[in-house]
């Protein structure tokens, strides 16, 4: 099998290889728009079913023949090369990518493609934006079609990015291509078509920042929040790495979870919660701040934790001896351990894991100035007792 990246330019804008793939096929897969691109071929022409899952069963149903699956621009950007890799044998297929869309879009607007952010949203939530909102940033993006060019511009006016200049792109590369540039709170209220993407020039204040320990403001919360300065020592204390999956126990807010997801894309986490309207909390907040991949389950712990192993677990409520115990019996070795307490029964419990397992003990006193009088003086919060391990 061969994975064409087919343009909006059609069989003209492919290389010698892709062309010769398409002309020695004997069967063609490819969506209805991409097939309607090509010129007299010899092999069947089949078109992608919708769902996309059932053109894959029917695509393993041609094994032992010649099968080209046309797919748009680079397969393996946003594209639907991986998951058919997925389902393939390594020597059952090869790609030969074509330009992709974001290299057409930057080169139009003139922008260095590796100072952009490039996203697919073609298939996910446009929140996903969010953590890349700033300022002079520049995005381009997949859209799903041409409804979803509205719907981009609303989102960005309500997350008071409504100055940002949006330059769409319609059926970019190809000889119906369009572009039509505005500010996406005054887009014009029109019908675009599809294929489309859209390039963002961002203008707006209210940026997430990049670190951990953003402003309590940006998590939703009841009070169980792990409260900024916090926050970010305990994200210290976990020390992310790419590809690595977190546990929160006692999520609250979700905001430990929903900062270790934004220090980098490959993360992953699980919050675990007992508290159902709690539990609908951490998700609105993950969704809301563009990490709507955090998986959130409901139940107490230890008796509700499982799914993909942790490499780092964080403790932020229902510290208990039996969970303690449980996390120690149960979680591999070389799993990195923080717990937080604010009660003197649960750091008496981290006192003594500390002495049984080692580890390091921190005592974090927080002070804010507050009106003291006439004058000011300094109001302190309850200290808290971090603990950090290796098991």
């Amino acid at each position: 099998m061969t994975i064409v990246g087919l343009g909006e330019d059609g069989p003209g804008g492919l290389g010698s290889a892709s062309r010769k793939a398409l002309a020695q096929a004997e069967i063609i897969m490819g969506p209805p728009r991409h097939l309607a691109l090509l010129k007299a071929q010899e092999g069947e022409l089949i078109p992608w079913p919708v769902p996309f899952a059932d053109g894959v069963e029917l695509l393993l149903e041609q094994r032992g023949k010649r099968v080209v699956v046309l797919a748009s621009g680079d397969p393996f950007w946003f594209g639907a090369g991986s998951v058919l890799a997925r389902h393939l044998d390594p020597g059952e297929w090869r790609c030969l990518p074509g330009r992709s869309t974001f290299s057409l879009a930057a080169a139009q607007m003139g922008w260095p493609l590796e100072e952009t952010t490039c996203l697919g949203l073609h298939a996910a939530p446009l929140a996903r934006l969010r953590p890349h909102l700033a300022q002079g940033a520049r995005c381009i993006v997949l859209l799903r079609d041409g409804a979803a060019v509205q719907t981009l511009a609303t989102y960005l006016t309500d997350t008071g990015f409504g100055a940002s200049t949006l330059t769409v792109f319609e059926a970019l590369g190809g000889p119906r291509q369009t572009v039509t540039e505005a500010r996406a709170e005054a887009l014009p209220d029109r019908r675009f078509e599809h294929p489309v993407c859209a390039a963002v020039t961002c203008a707006g204040a209210d940026a997430l920042p990049l670190v951990p320990g953003r402003s309590d403001d940006w998590f939703e919360n009841d009070g169980q929040i792990t409260k900024s300065p916090v926050r970010a020592m305990t994200l210290a204390a976990l020390g992310p790495l790419p590809f690595e999956h977190l546990w929160d126990i006692g999520g609250g807010s979700g905001s430990i979870a929903i900062e270790w997801l934004l220090a980098h894309p490959s993360l992953s986490a699980t919050s675990f919660e007992r508290d159902p309207a709690r539990v609908a909390r951490i998700t609105d907040n993950a969704a809301r701040l563009g990490v709507d991949r955090l998986q959130v389950v409901t139940g107490s712990a230890p008796e509700v934790l499982g799914g993909p192993p942790p490499q780092a677990v964080f403790i932020g409520g229902g510290l208990s001896d039996p969970l303690l115990s449980w996390l120690r019996t149960h979680l591999a070795t070389g799993t990195r351990l923080v717990a937080n307490a604010v009660t003197l029964e649960t750091e008496a419990l981290l006192v003594q894991a500390q002495a049984e397992m080692g580890g390091d003990l921190l005592r974090l006193q927080l002070a804010r100035s507050e009106p003291l009088g006439p004058r000011r003086g300094w109001a302190a919060s309850y200290p808290i007792v971090q603990w950090s391990v290796r098991l």
